[in-house]
C-alpha cells in the first residue's frame, strides 16, 4: 500500500505507534460524506444558494475522487469489488449519466455478485441513461439476494417507466409497482425517499386506473410523510408531484405554492416553472370566463338561455334518479342557491357558454350559465380524450359538489365557485346521459429526479 488516507493513534500509545486505517473504510466514509453533503445541502446553505447546488456537489465529488487517486493500486489488493463500487457510487452522485460509473459498477457486480449496493447503483446509472430494461434487471437481481428498500422502491419506479404493449399491462405494472413501494416503506417507515415513491405510485394509479379522490388522499398522505424526512424534504420533485396532486384536489393556491417550492429548490429545473405558469393561466382563463359569462355576446347569451328546456334534463326531469337500485329525489334549483359541499337531492341545469383545458387535458372544464344568468365552472374527471361538451349544450348535474376558490397570487385575485364531477356518467347532456365508455384515465408523467 503506497498511500495512507489517515493515521490513527491507538488510545494510550505513543504517537510513534500508529495504525494504518483500512483504505476501504476511509473511502466509504468519504463517499458517505459526499452524499450527506448533497442530501443535506440546505442544512448548511440557504435556499437562495440552490442555484449553486449542482456545482458545489460536483466540486465535492471531484474532491472525493481525488482520495481514490491517492489509493491508486489498492483496487488490486483484495477488495477490488468494493473499491470499484465506491468509486462508481461517487461518480453516480450527479443527476447525469456517467459511463465511467457504469463501467466501474459493472466490474463490481461481476467480481462480487451479492454486492447489493453495487446492483442498486448500477440500476440507477442505467436509469439515468434511459435504459429501463437494464435498470430493471439490476433491481430484480439485487432482490434475489435481499429484500432491501432501495431495490424495491426503484423497481416500483422503473415499472412505471417501462413501455407497455397494452393498457392492461400498463395497469398491471402500476399495481405491481405500488406493492413494491408499500414493501419498501414497511422496511423503513422513516425513509422519506420510499414515501415519495409510494406517493408517485398512487399518483400514477390516479391517472392510469381511476381518477379517484381517495387515491389522491393516499398520495398526499405519502408525500406528507416524506416531508418529515430531512433528506426527502429537499427533493424538488417531491414538491412538484405534490403540486400536481393539489391541483387535482382543486386546492389551487396550495398547488401554486408547492410549485414555487420546487422552483426554489432547483432553479435550473424548468418543468415546475412551466407547470406553475400553465396552472396560473388556466385559473386566469377561468376567472375571466366567470366574470364575462364565457365572453359571450349579450344577444347570443340571451338566445342560449331562451333555448333552455326542462325536457333536456332527460332522466332527471321527473324529479328523481335511480342508481344501484336506489332512487333519489331531485329538485331543480338555480345556481345561485347552491351551497358549498354536496347539494343533496338537488339538480342544476344550464347552458354551456365556453370550455377550456390546460396542457394535461384533465379535468375537462366548462362554464355553465342558468336562466338567471348565473355562471359557474364545472370540472369533469375520468372523461375520455376527445369527449366533452360544446358551446350551446344543455347540461344537467345531480347532487352537485361545490367548491369556493378565493385567493391571490402574483397580483392576480381569484374568486369563483366550481362544481366538481368525478364521473361523467352522472351528466345529462341535451337530454341524454353519457355512455360509460366515455370514461377513461389520462396519462401524466411524475418525476423522481436524481439530485
Amino acid at each position: 500500500m503506497s498511500a495512507i488516507i489517515d493515521d490513527k493513534v491507538v488510545a494510550g500509545a505513543k504517537s510513534s505507534n500508529t495504525v494504518k486505517e483500512d483504505p476501504i473504510v476511509a473511502l466509504t466514509e468519504r463517499v458517505e460524506a459526499l452524499y450527506l453533503f448533497r442530501d443535506q445541502y440546505f442544512e448548511t446553505h440557504s435556499i437562495n444558494e440552490a442555484i449553486n447546488r449542482r456545482n458545489d456537489v460536483e466540486k465535492e465529488m471531484k474532491d472525493a475522487l481525488s482520495k481514490f487517486d491517492e489509493c491508486k493500486g489498492y483496487e488490486i489488493d483484495g477488495s477490488r469489488a468494493k473499491y470499484y463500487y465506491l468509486k462508481g457510487r461517487a461518480l453516480n452522485v450527479m443527476d447525469r449519466f456517467s459511463s465511467q460509473a457504469e463501467e466501474l459498477l459493472s466490474k463490481a457486480v461481476k467480481l462480487e455478485p451479492n454486492l447489493i449496493e453495487a446492483w442498486n447503483e448500477l440500476g440507477e446509472c442505467y436509469w439515468k441513461n434511459n435504459d429501463i430494461k437494464q435498470a430493471k434487471n439490476c433491481f430484480v437481481g439485487a432482490l434475489q439476494y435481499d429484500r432491501n428498500k432501495v431495490s424495491l422502491r426503484n423497481l416500483s419506479m422503473v415499472l412505471r417507466q417501462e413501455a407497455s404493449p397494452s393498457v392492461a399491462q400498463r395497469i398491471k405494472n402500476i399495481q405491481e409497482g405500488m406493492e413494491y413501494a408499500k414493501e419498501a416503506v414497511k422496511l423503513d417507515t422513516s425513509d422519506g425517499a420510499s414515501w415519495v415513491i409510494l406517493g408517485n405510485s398512487y399518483l400514477a394509479s390516479f391517472f392510469t386506473i381511476a381518477q379517484s379522490p381517495a387515491t389522491l388522499r393516499l398520495c398526499m398522505s405519502a408525500y406528507m410523510q416524506a416531508e418529515k424526512d430531512m433528506v426527502a424534504k429537499s427533493f424538488p420533485h417531491l414538491f412538484y408531484n405534490k403540486a400536481i396532486v393539489l391541483k387535482y384536489q382543486e386546492e389551487y393556491d396550495l398547488a401554486l405554492q408547492a410549485f414555487e417550492r420546487a422552483i426554489a429548490l432547483d432553479p435550473l429545473w424548468k418543468q415546475p416553472d412551466y407547470k406553475r405558469d400553465d396552472l396560473l393561466q388556466y385559473l386566469k382563463n377561468i376567472q375571466t370566463s366567470i366574470n364575462n359569462n364565457g365572453n359571450m355576446k349579450p344577444k347570443q347569451l340571451h338566445r342560449l338561455i331562451r333555448a333552455l328546456d326542462v325536457k333536456h334534463l332527460g332522466p332527471y326531469k321527473e324529479g328523481s334518479y335511480t342508481c344501484g337500485g336506489t332512487t333519489t329525489k331531485l329538485s331543480l334549483i338555480p345556481l345561485k342557491e347552491l351551497v358549498l359541499g354536496v347539494n343533496t337531492e338537488k339538480v342544476i341545469f344550464g347552458k354551456v357558454v365556453c370550455w377550456m383545458q390546460d396542457s394535461d387535458c384533465v379535468p375537462f372544464t366548462f362554464c355553465l350559465v342558468d336562466e338567471h344568468k348565473t355562471c359557474i365552472i364545472v370540472t369533469v374527471y375520468n372523461l375520455a380524450k376527445g369527449r366533452g361538451v360544446t358551446v350551446g349544450d344543455s347540461v344537467g348535474i345531480p347532487e352537485p359538489f361545490v367548491l369556493h376558490h378565493k385567493f391571490s397570487y402574483m397580483d392576480n385575485n381569484f374568486d369563483f365557485k366550481s362544481i366538481r364531477v368525478e364521473t361523467p356518467a352522472v351528466l345529462v347532456i341535451n337530454g341524454k346521459k353519457l355512455d360509460r365508455e366515455q370514461q377513461v384515465g389520462a396519462n401524466l408523467q411524475t418525476f423522481k429526479q436524481p439530485d
